[in-house]
């Protein structure tokens, strides 16, 4: 079939018929607006940036990738419940911000803890060197470092009754980096433990279920000496799970307190720890 328009005459038929329309654009536009233009141009443009930002900010990562397709071909479920999952996932939201997310424990959920807080800093803290290794096989991404505790859980009466009289125990003077004296203090941690401020610290490790194993005695007060040593403003998260379990409950009341647990689902407790503002003599954490 031959052309309808002859070359020269079919481009300028384009470039009319696009004139044409961005012309009809602008003159729809000229007769919609309003006296406020310029407030809604301003509003419109504030908006998209708003857009913007956002959606950068929840581009997906390659870590938050990998854990879909982890969690997409894996019959392993997460060790929590999805109503306590959702407490440390809203807290993570409400802060609207990269966070550090110290995370006492490596396993099947570690891969979900790190994509909650993509562009954070999100570190795990596991006893077992050989798992530890076996995870990072898998998900090389994951920060994670082996951790060795003092502590047996048949121990976990006489530590409690004990502490008190423990100057280097004591919540006044409470330090955990080469604190050999306290046996509740993780003394021997990597120096970025130290040195990093934790905006939330989860508890689901070590194990805790016989008496040879470490218990959960060290974290929990390892947690609330880093807590309450915060330098910045606002409160620590400390979510801490198997409060169904009795050394985990002691030690909570003991060490975490019952006046800043905010919320409790399952078997979870989700604790917010205000700094320690003052630096004098007090008996007890609590």
């Amino acid at each position: 079939m031959k052309n309808r328009y002859p070359m020269p005459q079919r481009k300028w038929f384009l470039w009319l018929a696009i004139t044409g329309l961005i012309g009809a654009v602008f003159f729809i536009m000229t007769l919609i607006q309003s006296p406020n233009t310029l407030c809604i141009e301003t509003q419109t443009i504030t908006q998209t940036r708003t857009r913007t930002r956002v959606s950068e900010y929840y581009n997906p990562t390659t870590i938050q990738l990998k854990a879909i397709l982890h969690y997409a071909t894996l019959r392993v479920v997460p060790q929590q419940s999805l109503s306590e999952i959702k407490i440390s996932f809203d807290v993570l939201k409400s802060l609207g911000r990269p966070s550090n997310f110290l995370v006492f424990g490596l396993g099947h959920d570690s891969l979900m803890w790190a994509s909650f807080n993509p562009r954070g800093t999100t570190l795990f803290l596991e006893e077992d060197p050989k798992w530890v290794q076996t995870v990072l096989k898998d998900a090389p991404n994951l920060r994670a470092h082996a951790v060795r505790y003092r502590t047996q859980l048949r121990d976990a009466d006489a530590l409690l009754s004990s502490y008190r009289s423990e100057p280097a125990c004591s919540p006044s003077r409470a330090y955990l980096r080469d604190n050999g004296a306290c046996k509740l203090a993780l003394d021997n941690l990597p120096e970025e433990v130290y040195e990093t401020e934790w905006d939330l610290i989860m508890i689901d490790a070590p194990k805790g279920y016989f008496a040879e194993a470490p218990g959960r005695m060290a974290a929990v007060y390892s947690a609330a000496v880093m807590a309450r040593g915060r330098k910045g403003s606002g409160v620590t998260h400390v979510f801490l799970h198997d409060v169904n379990r009795k050394v985990e409950k002691v030690y909570a009341e003991e060490f975490l307190c019952r006046k800043n647990l905010v919320k409790s689902v399952g078997r979870l407790w989700h604790f917010e720890i205000p700094p320690q503002t003052n630096h004098i003599d007090v008996p007890a954490f609590c």
